[in-house]
Parts: structure tokens; sequence; C-alpha cells
């Protein structure tokens, strides 16, 4: 097998921290968007995609000009690339948050882009505000590269699953505020009001972002509390029968404490086709969801689509 295609191993015991910090480092990333894009449907404005060198904004509309920002983990930096041909890089290593922060402000007050961001962290309990946080954190090049490279792997299966599908669809993108890769799919009905609740998230965002029916997927490399790399698929509002999906891959479960089907990254990447696997524990999901929340299927669901065939023609 070419050592490209290779599923990498993640374990939190010895990449946690590399980990911890970098979720805290794309929060910080993510919000000059957030200061800066229109919002979006579902937040759909804030996240990062992947690039085939790391994690990137995509171009960031300024009155000054566009540019972008790119967690380069080839190189081991965080690059800014304006459309006036300017370029600047931070160098992605162990530190303090603080640090990093100070050192994200001053790169882009030199290119005239310097943002006032809310400089809190969401969605991690007792959150302390970046500037404060001082503690020394490790950054391991390797590990974050790998991180990577699985996501890499888990974003083509993640955008295979989604072309099978003619509804409302999000895109595959990673949301640095839970730190995860996600694709969710609409069933085109209004959804009850979401509770709230989440750590250091406005009520607000997350009424919006569950505005509608959803069957939603993603990859979650976990955290110290949790420390199991997961698949997750779950549905909000969760149906009646939502829990008794059928034909399950081997190692899927549905998760009582988390409200979701999970699948441990570790089954994926021992089995003899990972993809497969991976797409086998999608589809049964969402047919959980699909089935159970009498979506209308026959509009919505279509076969999987495939290169240089046009959907629907021969």
């Amino acid at each position: 097998m070419d050592e490209n295609r290779n599923w990498p191993e993640l374990a939190i015991e010895n990449d946690g921290e590399t980990f911890a910090m970098l979720h805290l480092m794309t929060q910080i990333v993510g919000k000059v968007r957030v200061a800066l894009t229109p919002w979006s449907n579902h937040s759909w404005h804030v996240p990062l995609y992947l690039t085939a060198r790391g994690l990137g904004s995509s171009p960031v509309d300024h009155p000054d000009g566009s540019f972008d920002l790119e967690f380069d983990f080839i190189g081991s930096q965080l690059t800014f690339r304006a459309i006036d041909g300017a370029t600047d890089a931070l160098a992605l290593e162990s530190g303090t948050i603080a640090g990093f922060f100070a050192d994200f402000n001053a790169m882009l007050a030199r290119h005239g882009v310097a943002t006032d961001i809310h400089g809190v962290p969401n969605e991690i309990p007792d959150p302390t505000p970046f500037a404060a946080d001082d503690a020394r954190r490790t950054y391991d090049p390797d590990a974050a590269r790998r991180l990577w490279q699985a996501l890499l792997r888990i974003d083509s299966v993640f955008k295979h699953f989604a072309t099978g599908f003619l509804g409302k669809t999000s895109p595959v993108h990673f949301f640095w505020g839970s730190f995860d890769l996600a694709v969710t799919r609409f069933s085109g009905r209004d959804a009850p009001e979401h509770p709230g609740g989440v750590p250091a998230l406005p009520d607000s965002v997350a009424r919006e972002a569950y505005s509608h029916e959803v069957s939603s997927a993603g990859f979650w490399p976990g955290n110290a509390d949790a420390p199991d790399p997961i698949f997750y698929s779950y549905a909000y509002p969760e149906p009646d029968g939502f829990r008794a999906a059928k034909g399950l891959p081997e190692g899927a479960s549905y998760n009582t404490d988390l409200g979701e089907y999970v699948l441990p990254y570790a089954a994926v990447r021992a089995a003899a086709d990972p993809e497969a696997l991976l797409l086998d524990f999608l589809q049964k999901t969402y047919d959980a969801a699909a089935d159970a929340g009498n979506w209308d299927r026959a509009t919505l669901d279509c076969a999987l689509g495939e290169p240089r065939k046009v959907r629907g023609y021969a």
C-alpha cells in the first residue's frame, strides 16, 4: 500500500498535549473569520478546511484586500497569504497560548488586518482567556502531522458519503470550537428550539445551528477526559427508534452518555478496508435517523457519485 494512504496511529496518551494546544490555536485563527465574515446559516462561515498541507481558512474578505491563513503541518508553520502577494508565517512549536496569541495578532497587524476577536475559547469548560494562558505547552510536529493525515483520509470518505444525498447538506468542514471534522444532512423540516447549554458558547449560536432537523456525522480525536478518537453520528431531534439501527459494522454502538452512535478510530484503522467500514457506519446511522424520523427518502436520497459520471445521465 502507498504509505501516504495509510491511516496513521493516533493516541491521546502520546499526542494529547499537541492536540490540546492545536485546539486553542485553531480557535484563535478561526475567530478571525467570525470577526470579518457575514454570518452564514449554521455557522458555516467559521470552520477550517482540509488542504494539501494542513488546515486552511479559505479566503477571508477584508476592506484592504482578502487573505487566507493556513496551518501548514508539513512546514510546521501558520502561514498568512494576501492577494497583493504579501506572505508571513509563525512557527508551530512548543510554548504558551498567550505567546502564540500575541505573535499572531502582531502578524496580522503587520499586514493591516488587525481584528478585535473574542479573546476567550469556546466550547471548553472554564476557559482561560488566550492572553492570560501562560502555561507552557508541548507541540509535537509529528503528532500534528499524523492528525492532519488522518483528517485527509476521513475528509475523502465524508465527501464521498455526501454525494449520496440530494437535499441540503453541509460542506465537510473542521469546527475549531469542538475540534472535529463534520458533515450534516438536513430533512428540510424545522426542529424544536435547541436547549443550549454548550460550555462557553452563546445559546443563540447553538439554537441557530440546530434550527432544522439533521443527521450529522463526524470525527473527534479525543482529549484527556475522553481519550479514544471516535467517529460519531447523531440525529437532532433524536426520533423514537433511532437507537435501533440495523446492521451496524463491528465495533459500532450507541453511546447513551453522548447520545450518539460511535465507532472507534482504531477499529477503522485496523480494518482491511477502512474507507468501506467508515462509509458503512455513516450510511447505517443515517438510515436509522432518516427512517425513524420519517424523512422523504425517495426525494432526498440518491446513489453515491462517481467520477466523470453526470448524475441521472448515462
